[in-house]
């Protein structure tokens, strides 16, 4: 059963037209043709209000006593046995009196969800609990009954009711909120100007945050990168640097301005943080925490646009980074970070660059930090080496081959007969550094480059075996050598970056293909797939999905409390169990997370294990929908077939146990004096509708069986003939003018003889009745493999649109005039049919009628006689247009 909608009117205070607009939008919906009851509406004395009422049905409500006094509450049973399409609870936060239901009348409203009924309630501000505390410190006035956050969140629809205070208050003053004599205090304490606009701003403020959820919702389902300026979002980039509380004091005061959220991120590399920089950085985030913002911290070997990402994903709209004191030079080497974030901003995105003491610098050393993080001037701390794109190994094999070449070489060149031009040496030397820059890059290439100047200048520059160069020529051709060295190790690297960038650009096309892949193809639940991938494609040590049990949900992203938690899919030696075992949690649905468990993730990896959770869910979604669709099919299948059942036997019920109760009377009646003659009609006719009840019941019985798969059927090889004669046989007299007609050496065929005799005479049956009084025949005759038997008449015949649904359950189509029966005869023919491993389908007759096509397969020679159930599971049955009262039409006289 689906559950029904929540709608809800909050209310910042007292007396803005929450019930006014409920009971509108109630009597709106009554008008559309909604069957809508109001369960509860608070009387307040409001004429204006209770005038809303209008013609709406109201609810009769339970009176409970208690400690000797009555008092009212609303009839939540009552409720549910009447079920209405919409149902009116005004006061969300109401607590019940002891002896109801439920505690809180919110838990009679989920009641009636789960019932699936709709719900419009009302609800105030100060009865959130998450806000009652403040609205207590506002206005004085404490709130005993409150209402769960989840409860109001998870509402389908909320509208603010929404008053200006000079308003309410004029209103509270005419008298149209309370009594004359509670208004001048109201006036003086709650609903004093500066109570109003501070709860009426905190409401805003509530509401705005569930649609921002909601936009960002929409935002992944529709995969929009780019922020939306909807709410300012100030994200502060942090590292370990002395002096990052400033920036974050900074963004702090900006955001309260703009009214924004508060984000901190720091990106962290391979190397990490120590000493001095761990600690302040520690420190900063305990004071984004006093400021309320919240900590974010991701992997990135490039810092700007492992920033970018995640101010991109947080839809932020401003960015604040402290200026680098760095000099020119490293700056040159080492690269800004604020200028590569100021370039690839773009213009959806603000960035503030802030003045910081001389401790405080935006860049990150080497790519420690997100825009906070080196040492200025190398004053404190340690520099960092540039993280190289090659592996360990080959940065090593690279060292050991230059420790071992420029000795061999050197060693070869000075053996030389003769002394060596310069030149010759140099480019000795430049072969064995592009060599060395080639395998390990441009560290190991630069190294290579120093190496080759110096044993060039020591050993082969006049004056030889020393350091000073005579011929300035010489020093052009080393200070040459030297930056054709440091080039291509340069050059080596950048290359081998890109390479690298390639090579994971395609690793994630590849993945995300295979994704898409999973979720288009037919059949199977993708979930296990999709999982194994995210597992491979990331080296986790394993993942799983899980699902809340205790009613929390996941909703607020990635909850970890305590709770019950079980797993719906899962992949990996000893998979998480709960979210507190993992690396990282996401949320997919209200009340499922993806956790993972495995190496740290990089910014860029986050992005494509986003993609992953959100087919996750597309996956959980779609399963979730095909379950709800099956069950809503089955259950609209029921009821088609029980509400068929009932107005057709209803019927076919009454009539023969009608004329069985008045000849049974008439036989026991002392008043009526009846001759031999007549009792002996009285007893024939209780007789014949007896057989009639007893046909109907037994078709009854044999569709339920095939329904539930239940029917035995015992097959064994049968002659054809013996089939035909004794379903004509069972018909009596009436079989004698049925015209049979068998081919020679028509085989016998392989089936349970009881039903297929049930369905011939049924087939037969039918063809009499409504054959137009022409002669029926039946025909038998070889096909390779089975035998055909057709059953012929001359009737009207079935129009070509209304073949199939003669076989339905409860169809009659327009022979009801011909006389009674729920509909059932052809059903259970062709289930039976189906039943022995044959086929029943209707062919017109040559010149005008009706032709029933039995199948059956033949006998075979080295085939045992078998039992079995029928179709080896649940025989779906379905419908007819024969009368289930006569002999034909309940399938069940077979001798």
């Amino acid at each position: 059963m689906a559950r029904g909608n929540l709608r809800l009117y909050l209310g910042a205070a007292p007396g803005v037209g929450k019930t006014y607009a409920m009971l509108n939008e109630g009597w709106r919906r009554a008008q559309r043709g909604t069957d809508v009851v109001i369960g509860w509406v608070q009387e307040h004395g409001r004429p204006q209000t209770d005038a809303q009422i209008r013609d709406l049905p109201v609810f009769p409500r339970r009176t409970i006593e208690y400690r000797g006094q009555p008092f009212e509450e609303m009839d939540l049973e009552g409720l549910l046995a009447r079920r209405p399409e919409l149902a009116l609870v005004d006061e969300l936060a109401h607590t019940n009196v002891p002896g109801a239901t439920h505690a809180k009348r919110w838990q009679d409203v989920e009641d009636l969800l789960d019932a699936g009924i709709h719900v419009i309630s009302t609800v105030n501000l100060q009865h959130l609990e998450s806000l009652n505390d403040v609205v207590e410190h506002i206005t004085g006035v404490a709130q005993r009954e409150t209402v769960p956050d989840r409860v109001v969140r998870s509402a389908d629809q909320i509208e603010l009711v929404d008053m200006a205070p000079e308003a309410l208050r004029r209103r509270l003053a005419h008298g149209n909120v309370y009594p004359p004599e509670r208004i001048d205090a109201a006036l003086a304490n709650y609903f004093r100007a500066g109570n109003l606009t501070a709860l009426r701003e905190l409401a805003l403020l509530w509401l705005a945050d569930r649609v921002d959820e909601e936009l960002q919702d929409y935002r992944e389902r529709h995969n929009i990168a780019g922020p939306w300026e909807t709410k300012e979002r100030v994200v502060v980039s942090l590292t370990g640097a002395g002096g990052g509380a400033v920036l974050v004091r900074r963004a702090a005061r900006m955001a309260q301005r703009t009214k924004a959220e508060l984000v901190g991120v720091h990106v962290r590399t391979d190397d990490g943080l120590t000493g001095s920089g761990l600690d302040g950085l520690r420190r900063n985030r305990a004071l984004l925490d006093d400021l309320g913002g919240r900590y974010v911290e991701v992997i990135g070997a490039d810092v700007a646009p492992a920033l970018l990402q995640v101010a991109r994903a947080e839809n932020a709209t401003q960015l604040v980074l402290g200026a680098t004191h760095r000099s020119r030079w490293t700056e040159f080497v080492r690269g800004s970070v604020v200028n590569s974030v100021i370039r690839e901003a773009g213009g959806d995105l603000d960035v503030h660059i802030i003045a910081t003491d001389l401790g405080e610098t935006a860049e990150a050393a080497g790519g420690a930090g997100a825009g906070a993080g080196s040492h200025p001037s190398g004053r404190s701390g340690r520099r960092r080496r540039l993280r190289s794109p090659l592996s360990a190994r080959r940065r090593l094999s690279a060292v050991l081959l230059g420790v071992i070449g420029f000795p061999l070489l050197t060693l070869v060149l000075t053996s030389a007969a003769g002394p060596l031009d310069l030149a010759i040496a140099l480019s000795s030397y430049l072969i064995l550094t592009v060599a060395v820059a080639a395998t390990g890059g441009v560290w190991p290439g630069f190294l290579a480059a120093v190496a080759g100047f110096l044993l060039s200048n020591y050993f082969f520059a006049p004056p030889v075996h020393t350091f000073t160069i005579a011929n300035a020529r010489d020093i052009l051709a080393l200070v040459m050598f030297l930056l054709t060295g440091g080039v291509v190790s340069v050059l080596v690297d950048v290359s081998a970056r890109r390479s690298t960038a390639a090579l994971q650009a395609r690793a994630d096309a590849r993945v995300l293909a295979r994704v898409a892949g999973r979720m288009v193809s037919p059949g199977g639940d993708p979930l296990p797939g999709l999982l194994g991938d995210l597992v491979g494609a990331f080296r986790l040590d394993a993942a799983a999905v899980l699902r809340a049990e205790d009613g929390g949900g996941a909703a607020a992203g990635t909850r970890t409390g305590p709770g019950r938690w079980t797993s719906v899919v899962s992949v990996g030696p000893s998979p998480p169990r709960t979210p507190e075992e993992t690396t990282v949690t996401l949320p997919l649905t209200d009340d499922e997370v993806l956790a993972v468990r495995g190496s740290d993730l990089t910014a860029a990896d986050r992005d494509i294990l986003a993609a992953f959770a959100a087919q996750l869910a597309a996956a959980l979604d779609s399963a979730r929908l095909r379950a709800e669709a099956a069950e809503a099919g089955a259950e609209a299948e029921t009821n088609r077939l029980r509400s068929a059942l009932l107005s057709a036997v209803s019927h076919d019920l009454r009539t023969p146990l009608a004329s069985i109760k008045a000849a049974a009377s008439s036989l026991l009646s002392e008043q009526i004096t009846l001759d031999a003659e007549e009792e002996q009609l009285l007893l024939e006719t209780v007789d014949h509708e007896a057989d009639r009840l007893n046909a109907l019941v037994e078709n009854l019985l044999d569709l339920s069986r095939l329904e539930a798969g239940a029917m035995e059927v015992r097959c064994r090889p049968t002659d054809v003939r013996v089939l035909v004669g004794a379903a004509l046989a069972s018909l009596g007299p009436r079989g004698r003018n049925v015209a049979v007609a068998v081919d020679g050496g028509t085989p016998a065929v392989r089936v349970d003889p009881v039903l297929v005799e049930r369905v011939l005479a049924n087939l037969v049956d039918n063809a009499l009745r409504y054959g137009g009084g022409a002669p029926v025949r039946v025909e038998a005759g070889p096909v390779p493999g089975r035998v055909d038997l057709r059953v012929v008449d001359r009737g009207p015949g079935v129009p070509v649109a209304d073949r199939e649904r003669v076989f339905q359950a409860f169809q009659r189509l327009g022979d009801a005039r011909h006389g009674s029966g729920v509909g059932l005869g052809l059903a259970v023919a062709r289930g039976f049919t189906e039943a022995v491993g044959g086929e029943l389908e209707l062919e017109d007759t040559p010149g005008g009628g009706c032709t029933m096509v039995v199948r059956l397969p033949a006998a075979s020679d080295d085939g045992p006689d078998r039992a079995r159930r029928s179709r080896d599971g649940p025989v779906r049955a379905t419908g007819d247009t024969a009368d289930d009262g006569g002999p034909g039409g309940r399938v069940g006289n077979a001798p």
